[in-house]
């Protein structure tokens, strides 16, 4: 498959980046500041010039959005929507109709009617991120033209996950996937898996869902 890969030197991003390769797909990976290594094609492209992106992304399979403006930039919710507003009107520019973008845990209900983002103990570090995904989720939801889907991570998953790639995981919707222990935990590497499985084998179609052990 033909696949364009937005952030593709991010956390999330490179995971995804190294699973596909592994897989032997043929990758454009899009960046501000590109790599240099032979497992894709990169190009540096900016996310809010949206008639260069989606020249970028025309002929491609499925676009798959990393796009993450930085935990600790204290602009994130602004740069979060609009980047994620502008990466969406690239693809339906670029004709592209499969589009995977990945979000947050916090829109996951952990009971009816309460978001994990609107908990009292969600850590307040990350909440304006959290809460622009949120917030896009919703705007994504009124998308009619594009195959998306929107994932959310599960609830731990970080740098110091260290279960790696055991290909192994299961799927939710709109809750989180606890394991016996109570913990909604996934690494990046299989996270990686999810997406590089959804997208060569679509199940999810103008939906969120999530996955984790």
């Amino acid at each position: 498959m033909k696949i364009a890969l937005i952030g593709a030197t991010g956390f999330v991003g490179t995971a995804i980046l190294n699973e596909l390769a592994d897989r032997k797909h043929e990758i454009t990976a899009i960046a501000r500041t590109p790599k240099d290594n032979s497992k894709a094609t990169w190009v540096a492209a900016d996310i809010f010039n949206v008639d260069a992106l989606a020249e970028i992304l025309k002929g491609h399979d499925t676009v798959i959005n990393a796009y993450n403006p930085g935990w600790t930039n204290p602009n994130i919710y602004d740069d979060f929507l609009a980047g994620s507003k502008a990466i969406q009107e690239a693809v339906k520019k670029s004709g592209v109709k499969r589009f995977i973008t990945i979000g947050g845990a916090g829109s996951l209900f952990v009971a009816p009617d309460l978001q994990a983002v609107d908990t009292p103990d969600f850590p307040k570090e990350i909440y304006p991120g959290a809460n622009a995904a949120r917030h896009y989720l919703n705007i994504i939801k009124e998308e009619k033209e594009l195959d998306w889907a929107f994932f959310s991570p599960a609830f731990e998953m970080h740098q110091g996950t260290k279960t790696g790639r055991t290909g192994k995981y299961r799927l939710g919707l709109e809750n989180p996937v606890f394991n016996e222990e109570q913990r909604s935990i996934l690494s990046v590497e299989d996270l990686a898996v999810v997406i590089a499985d959804e997208t060569e084998t679509p199940k999810h179609h103008q939906v969120r869902f999530t996955a984790a052990y």
